[in-house]
This record gives structure tokens, C-alpha cells and sequence, in this order.
């Protein structure tokens, strides 16, 4: 687009990270355009690392919005295995760990659902059940770098209280030539293998390729990847603590029971990304890109459920120790336990498919077009099972244990005493050795109802969701440049986007196909299917069977059942989510002078109408059966969005910027499903209201949900001291309003038959629903220090050396509709990072470290269903050596590189509690450390 700023060639060099500019002038002032090029651009003679810091640092300084970026060192190099590794690390940014993966990000204290993810600007579909994205789909060897937006402008496509996060890949005819390039990475973790069939090393191989041709006017880019990356776990997991008091009045909490386990995954990842230009002339730029990424992360877990308080044996009192500051029962013996023990899979299959077409054409000096159509789609399914083994079927059957706890000081969960082994396959044997099949239909088909094996015909459970998510887009924007004062031009445009997300939630409960009521008991776990043991000395419980469970359930030895005829909480988290929005925009490209300063910019003005509709069930059950009927609920509402971003150059290193804007985030898909367990007493002669004069009572999701509204206002101060180093100062404050909370709400059943068969009065057709509701209000506030400081401004014998830091504190004051407080997801009251880094001659050492706050996390709790913890701060302990040899003056080897690293070197855990009691672990899972040693050569 058009507008009085540094010429094309300019901004090349700027986006190259090769330049930096000492001072742009006005329109006015401009005597040409290569004439400022030649007076004002100086090369900076750095690579790798140091180079991709420069180029970062010129997409911050140049921006018009606040923003953090990252570039790639090379072509399919970026300065992480790992894209959220690389984001985690950026002021104000940090991430959560999914097994072991940096993944969810949170921007400002702002959990992911508060921001936008979009590829090459347009805003992408999620594998998961909400809109966050999980950015381990993302290969960081197809990027060339990431720009987060911490302040908007109209023109941005995303939407977001907390900012939006850019993914961008290469362009090639940005390129001067032919680039052939080959990565390859091996990877290992530092445990040795936790499960007999696991494998501990993993592979990683890129292959990129990128030409021009017809004199620069065609540019291809193609990348293929491919992964397999290993990850282990030792984990600690508490069913909860139960509290009770003695005949004195004293409180006490104790162990209810724990679910430790050994995971091994391996996560598979197969991605093809293509690029193609067109630039016949100076006024036509035609840009095509697709992304096809399959995506496997299969899980090996097995462990012993132990239960306590809530289990079979009797506690015996000799051996109680209690905790004299928390009331918490330190030690204790049960006699006549029953454990079960598991052997379970889980995989997790996505696609992700993504393509986009850019069309622009400047029509004269004074208009330009953009026209920009998008299609993402992703498909999940998941496959989790589980399968149960032990000493005898049912309560009070088959051997029984005596097994103790106690806490060794670690607060890493408890030890546990036990006198049975686990790992005899003549005693564990595969059957359920708790009730666990409550289900009347599991009972019913077994013919156990009323016998003394009711409710014992469940040997284990299969999860199956699955989520498609498709989303499709169009833009259309004119710009026209200004002669003005104060304008140099404005951009107007309208944008389309069409968003589907379907969910379907299933379950299957698993029985022994030997199980009958003239066979009841366990089966014995046949001998081609045994694998040894799986060792759990971490939690004291020593070896245990290890079987292929998946292989059991695939060749039959196990028959389902589905959960669904029984259990409403399936058809509840089933929905499918409708979003069509349409966006109307301005804004106006700002450049004066003011009190003698240079203030650049811009102000715009964004309208976005949405229609959102899901479709779901109206459900209940009636002798013992799941009855459905469909519904289909609609509704509209729409906003107006003003942004302003101001720039003032003190000079020509200075810069404050000052940001305001009204944004929005929009409700979580799972809370905004049509279905929804109902009872209707709008029937019958004489029917009675509830207290709000409504004849239907629902619970679920409530698809009425608006977006929650923010306005910020930002204020940094930036001082680029020196070619590769700032420092930055930011203050930012956020008014928050619409939030999301539980609630009750009115919904309008019209057209919506009551599951039960009573005939539907047409005046008695409003419920109140038990859900989600808009209401509660706040702020959030607080600051960022920033540095990147190259050791060569001191002196230049520390050349080379440098170090980048940044530190975020966040403070809330926000309350639910009742007026009480509430912390939001995601928020650390303080997150900081620091890199420190050499680069000369060839070496390049890499040192990072990043520690973030307790915070409020989601996690997956039974059936896949997303619930809130509170986790542990963490300090992650990153490192990496490489060697370029073509750096390092060694012509033949021109293009090699290799490097060495080591992620959580540390070994940090993941830990959360219950009641903010150190004591009372929920949950603590060691990963242990990570190591890559990996080459590249670029032809």
C-alpha cells in the first residue's frame, strides 16, 4: 500500500534486519526517497542469533502498534525447537506446560482464550475445544518469525483482549537467491524408558527449497517436515483430601486417594508448506500459500490407583501422624486395601489444513487494492483408554493389601508401603476390582441386576471426542494516500468470516468378553500381549504388569458399551458452534509534528456485527436412559471498536508511544453450546412457575454469551542506545467489563419438545438456565522493563557477548456479579526471562531463563471436560551451543552449522495443589530434561 513512508527498498532492508534507520522525515520534507535510503542506513555486519535480534528489534521500532517480535536466524531456523518456546520468552508472554510442551501462551496475565491466533494475518482454527491454539501443531523450522500485537489496529483481523499472536512464513522473492537447506535433529530425554514399549529417542528433518524465476517476478517456496519427538513423565496425581473432625472438635485432612503413573509419548508431526509469488510488475504482488500438517501424540500410561480414605481398608490408628500447622495427615497405614492397576493409551490425532490467496494491485500513485480469501480446517479425534487389572473382581474380592503413605519433606506428592506384588501375572489379572459400572445399561446387558455382581461389569473405559473446526475468510481493503497535514493515508475495508466448530463427545465402557454371570471372575492377561513391568519405585509402589492394552481392546478381548445411553454428560459437551462475522473498518496512517517532535501513527475505527447460533440437545433422562431432542438457538449483536496508536520521536534513538483501544474477546465454544439437561412442569392442569415465572429449568451452555470487553491504554518508552541493543519501559492498564462467570439466565425453548414426551404448552415455552452468564467487572494492570544489551556498547574486545531481559508485574482488582473476587486464568503476578548469549567467529552459546508466578490453569479433568487448578511457579532452564563453520572461515564447509540443546535442564516440575496447601499435591509431574544435538546446510 501507498503511503509517505521510506521507499520499498528501504523497508526491505529494515524487514532483512540489516538496517537501522536514525530518522524518517515528513512527507513534506522528503527531497526522494533513495536519497534518505543512502543517508540513513547503516549496515549492521552480524549473522545468526545476533541478526535475528536486529531484525526483531526494527519490526518493534517500526511498527506503528506495540509489539514483540521474533525472527528466524536462517530460513527454517528459528532460535527454538519449539515456536512457544520462543514466545514464552517474550516480554510480557509466558506459557503453560502440556506434558511437558510449552503450548498455551498467556500475554499480560490473560490465560490463551484471551487472545488471537492468526498465519500470515488471518486468524486460524484450534485443535482443541475452545479457541486456543495449541502451538506445538506449529513447526518452527516453516517460520520466519512471530509478531505479537500488543495493541491493536482497525486493520487486524484478530480478535483479543490480551493481543494477537502473527505466524508468518517465508516470502521468497524477499530473497536474493536459490536456497536449499536441510535440518536434521536428534532427541533424546534424560530418563531412561519409563515403559517397557516406549522408545526415548525421537527425529526431527527438514528439507526447504527456495528459488525465483522470470527475472524475480515468480518466487516458490516449499518446506517438508518431519517429527518424532519423545517425551517422558513421572507423575503424581491426588483424587482430592477429604476433611472430618474428631469428637473434640479438631479438623483434619487426609488422602482420599492418588493415580500415579509413568507416561511415555511420542508426538508425530508430518508438515508440508508451499509458497508462491507473483510479481509481474511494481503495481501487482499475488501471493498463494497452503499448510498441511498431520499431527499423532500417542501416550503410554501406566500406574496404580491407590485408594485411603475413600477405599475398602480400615486406617489403622498406631500409625496416623498428623501435620500440627495444616491439620494434614502426614503418614497413615490402611489395612485391607484394594488397588487398581492401570495400563492405559491415549492418541491424539489432528489435521490441519490451511490455504490462502493475497492479491494486491496499486492502481495508481494514490490508490492501491488488497483482496485476501482464506480457508483453515482442522480435524481431532482422540482415543483414550483405559484398562483396569487386580486381584479379584468387585469390592471386597480377591487379595487384599496393606499399604501406608507418608511424606518425605519433597512435597512432590506421597511415598507409598505396600506388601503385594504388582508385577505377578497370576495374581493381577484383568478385571474391574472396584465397582466402578454404576451404568443400569451395562448391568441390564450382563443380566447383573440384582446379584451380587451389580455394578461390577466395568474392566475399563474408552474415550472417543472428536472436534472439526473450519473457518473461512475474506478481506477487501482500499487505501488511498492523503495529502494532509496531519494524514498520509487511509485504509478502508470490509472483512467475511464464517467459523464452524463441531464437538462430539462419546464414551464406551469396557468389560472382559469372558465376563458373564456364570464366568465372573478376571481374565489372565494372555502371554503375547505381556510386556514385562513398568517400574513405579518414584512413588514406592515397585514393579507393576505391563500389557498392550490397545492390542486387547483391537483384537477383541474386550467388549463396549456405549456411556452415551446412560450418561447425559455426553450429549452435553456434544454441540456444534455457528460464528458469521462481519467487519467494517478505517484507519488513517498519521504524520505531523507536534511542539517540534515527529508523531506518527495511526486512528481507526472498526464495526464488527456477529451472528452466532449453536445446535445441540435438549436432554433428559427417564428409567435410567439418555432422551434427546434437537434444538437450535440464534443470536446477534455487534461493536464498535476505536483504536489509537501514537509514535513520537524524542529523536533519532527515542521513542514514546502511547496506545488506546477498546477490544474484545469472545466467549469459550464449549460455553456458548445449545445443549442442555432440561426438566419442563409447564404441563398438567395446573402448572406452576418457578420464581421467575419460567416452566422450563435448564443447565449447560448458553449460546446468548457475548464477547468480554476490554479498554486499554498503553504507554512505553523505547531508547534504541545502539544497532543491536534497546531498552523499553511500559505501563499498561485495562478496564475490563462483560466478563464471563456462573450464573442464571432466561432462554426462550420455543420449537424445543420436551425429551420426557410431555406435550409442550406454546405460553410455557422460557426457561432458566443454570450456566455461563455475562456480568462482573475490573482492571488489570501493570508494567514491563526490556532490555537488549550487546556487551560491545561497553567495549569492543566484548564483542559478541550480550544479554536480553525483560521482567512483567500484574496486578488485578476484578469482581463476579455477586461482588466477590475473582482471579483470572492465566495471570502470574510476576513473569520475567533472561537469555545470555555469545556470538563470534562461528560459536554461538545460548543460556535462558524463564520464571513466571502461581497461576490459574486449565486442565483436562474427567471425559476431556476442561477444569480450573491452581499451579506452582516454575523456572525453566533452557541452553544452547552451536558452531557455523562458514562463519567460523571455513569455506569448504560453507552453509554447516551444528548445534547442542538442552531444554529444562533443571528438571522443573509441573506442580498444583488443593486449598493453596503445599502439603495437599494435586498434581506433580517430573519431565525431566531434553537434549538436541541437530545440523543444518544451506546450499
Amino acid at each position: 500500500m501507498l503511503t509517505f513512508q521510506p521507499n520499498k527498498l528501504t523497508m526491505a532492508l529494515v524487514a532483512a534486519g540489516l538496517v537501522s534507520m536514525a530518522s524518517t522525515a515528513t512527507a513534506q520534507e522528503q527531497a526522494s526517497a533513495e536519497q534518505q535510503a543512502e543517508e540513513n542506513i547503516e549496515v549492521i555486519e552480524v549473522s545468526g542469533f545476533r541478526r535475528s535480534l536486529v531484525k526483531s528489534m526494527n519490526t518493534k521500532r517500526f511498527s506503528s502498534s506495540v509489539v514483540e517480535a521474533i525472527s528466524a536466524e536462517d530460513i527454517g531456523k528459528l532460535p527454538d525447537s519449539s515456536i512457544a518456546e520462543s514466545i514464552a520468552r517474550l516480554p510480557g508472554l509466558t506459557a503453560q506446560r502440556l506434558d511437558g510442551r510449552a503450548s498455551k501462551i498467556s500475554i499480560r496475565g490473560f490465560g490463551e482464550n484471551e487472545s488471537a491466533t492468526t498465519f500470515n494475518g488471518r486468524e486460524q482454527v484450534s485443535i482443541d475445544d475452545n479457541r486456543g491454539v495449541q502451538f506445538d501443531l506449529y513447526p518452527a523450522e516453516i517460520m520466519s518469525g512471530v509478531t505479537v500485537y500488543k495493541t491493536p489496529d482497525a486493520t487486524i483481523e484478530g480478535e483479543g483482549i490480551a493481543g494477537v499472536v502473527d505466524l508468518q512464513t517465508v516470502r521468497p522473492l524477499s530473497q536474493d537467491d536459490r536456497v536449499i537447506q536441510i535440518n536434521g535433529t536428534f532427541e533424546q530425554t534424560s530418563f531412561e524408558e519409563l515403559n517397557p514399549d516406549a522408545d526415548n529417542d525421537g527425529f526431527r528433518g527438514t528439507f526447504s527449497y527456495m528459488d525465483q524465476f522470470a527475472d524475480d517476478t515468480i518466487g516458490i517456496a516449499v518446506a517438508v517436515s518431519t517429527m518424532e519427538s519423545p517425551n517422558q513423565e513421572k507423575r503424581w496425581n491426588s483424587w482430592g483430601y477429604p476433611e472430618f473432625s474428631d469428637d473434640a472438635g479438631n479438623s483434619y485432612s487426609i488422602l482420599g486417594g492418588a493415580k500415579p503413573f509413568v507416561r511415555s509419548s511420542m508426538l508425530n508431526r508430518d508438515t508440508v508448506m508451499g509458497v508462491l509469488e507473483f510479481a509481474p510488475s511494481d503495481d501487482i504482488h499475488i501471493t498463494f500459500d497452503a499448510l498441511h500438517v498431520d499431527f499423532t501424540d500417542e501416550k503410554i500410561l501406566r500406574g496404580i490407583e491407590v485408594p485411603f480414605a475413600w477405599g475398602q481398608g480400615t486406617i489403622d490408628p498406631e500409625s496416623v501422624v498428623v501435620d500440627p500447622e495444616t491439620g494434614f495427615i502426614s503418614q497413615a497405614t490402611t489395612m485391607g486395601q484394594r488397588v487398581v492397576v492401570r495400563n492405559d493409551y491415549e492418541e491424539r490425532e489432528a489435521q490441519l489444513d490451511s490455504f490462502g490467496v493475497n492479491f494486491e494491485y496499486n492502481i495508481n500513485d494514490r490508490w492501491s487494492l488488497e483482496a485476501d480469501a482464506s480457508y483453515a480446517k482442522v480435524e481431532r479425534q482422540i482415543w483414550s483408554m483405559e484398562s483396569y487389572a487386580g486381584t479379584g473382581r468387585g469390592d471386597s474380592r480377591g487379595v487384599a493389601d496393606n499399604i501406608g503413605y507418608f511424606l518425605d519433606g519433597s512435597n512432590e506428592g506421597a511415598k507409598f508401603t505396600h506388601e503385594l506384588d504388582y508385577s505377578d501375572y497370576n495374581l493381577i489379572q484383568l478385571g474391574g476390582p472396584l465397582s466402578w459400572g454404576w451404568s443400569s445399561a451395562l448391568n441390564d446387558k450382563y443380566g447383573i441386576t440384582g446379584t451380587e455382581y451389580e455394578n461390577q461389569a466395568q474392566d475399563g473405559f474408552l474415550n472417543t471426542p472428536s472436534v472439526d473446526d473450519e473457518l473461512t475468510a475474506l478481506k477487501l481493503a482500499a487505501t488511498q494516500v492523503v495529502e494532509s497535514d496531519f494524514v498520509t493515508a487511509v485504509t478502508y475495508g470490509v472483512s467475511y468470516k464464517n467459523r464452524e466448530k463441531t464437538k462430539d463427545s462419546n464414551g464406551f465402557f469396557l468389560t472382559v468378553s469372558s465376563f458373564s454371570l456364570d464366568n465372573p471372575g478376571m481374565m489372565m492377561v494372555p502371554e503375547e500381549y505381556r510386556l514385562g513391568s513398568a517400574n513405579l519405585d518414584f512413588i514406592g509402589m515397585g514393579d507393576m504388569i505391563a500389557y498392550d492394552s490397545r492390542g486387547l481392546v483391537e483384537d477383541g478381548y474386550y467388549d463396549l458399551l456405549s456411556e452415551r445411553l446412560t450418561d447425559p454428560s455426553h450429549e452435553t459437551k456434544s454441540y456444534t458452534v455457528q460464528e458469521e462475522i462481519v467487519s467494517l473498518f478505517v484507519k488513517a496512517d498519521l504524520d505531523m509534528e507536534i511542539a517540534g517532535f515527529q508523531v506518527t501513527g495511526n486512528a481507526g475505527l472498526r464495526y464488527v456485527d456477529t451472528t452466532q447460533s449453536s445446535q445441540g440437545a435438549a436432554i433428559t433422562t427417564e428409567d435410567g436412559l439418555v432422551k434427546t431432542t434437537p434444538t437450535d438457538i440464534e443470536h446477534t449483536y455487534s461493536h464498535l471498536l476505536p483504536s489509537l496508536n501514537l509514535s513520537m520521536r524524542i529523536d533519532d534513538n527515542q521513542t514514546v508511544r502511547f496506545g488506546a483501544a477498546k477490544t474484545i474477546s469472545r466467549a469459550r465454544m464449549d460455553e456458548m453450546n445449545a445443549s442442555i439437561s432440561t426438566n419442563y412442569f409447564g404441563g398438567g392442569e395446573a402448572p406452576k412457575p418457578d420464581e421467575n415465572g419460567n416452566f422450563w429449568s435448564v443447565s449447560g451452555g448458553n449460546p446468548a454469551l457475548e464477547p468480554k470487553e476490554a479498554v486499554g491504554l498503553d504507554l512505553t518508552y523505547e531508547n534504541y542506545f545502539s544497532d543491536e541493543g534497546y531498552f523499553s519501559v511500559a505501563l499498561f492498564h485495562k478496564s475490563l467489563d462483560n466478563w464471563i462467570f456462573d450464573g442464571n439466565y432466561e432462554v426462550d425453548m420455543t420449537g424445543v419438545a420436551d425429551p420426557a414426551g410431555t406435550p409442550v404448552n406454546p405460553d410455557h415455552t422460557t426457561a432458566t438456565g443454570s450456566g455461563k452468564i455475562n456480568g462482573g467487572d475490573g482492571t488489570l494492570y501493570g508494567y514491563e522493563l526490556s532490555v537488549t544489551l550487546p556487551f560491545n556498547a561497553f567495549s569492543d574486545a566484548l564483542d559478541g557477548f550480550g544479554v536480553i531481559a525483560s521482567y512483567t508485574g500484574v496486578e488485578q482488582d476484578i469482581e463476579d456479579p455477586n461482588g466477590n473476587e475473582y482471579v483470572l486464568p492465566g495471570l502470574s503476578e510476576s513473569i520475567s526471562s533472561v537469555t545470555g548469549y555469545y556470538e563470534n567467529h562461528g560459536l554461538q552459546v545460548r543460556v535462558s531463563v524463564r520464571n513466571r508466578d502461581d497461576f490459574k490453569g486449565d486442565v483436562y479433568g474427567v471425559g476431556f471436560s476442561t477444569q480450573q487448578v491452581d499451579i506452582e511457579g516454575e523456572t525453566i532452564v533452557d541452553a544452547q551451543i552451536g558452531y557455523d563453520f562458514g562463519e567460523a572461515g571455513f569455506e569448504n564447509l560453507e552453509g554447516l552449522s551444528i548445534f547442542l540443546q538442552g531444554y529444562n535442564l533443571t528438571e522443573e516440575p509441573f506442580k498444583s495443589t488443593y486449598n493453596e496447601n503445599a502439603l495437599q499435591v494435586r498434581d506433580f509431574q517430573d519431565y525431566g530434561a531434553n537434549y538436541m544435538l541437530g545440523f543444518s546446510y544451506k546450499l
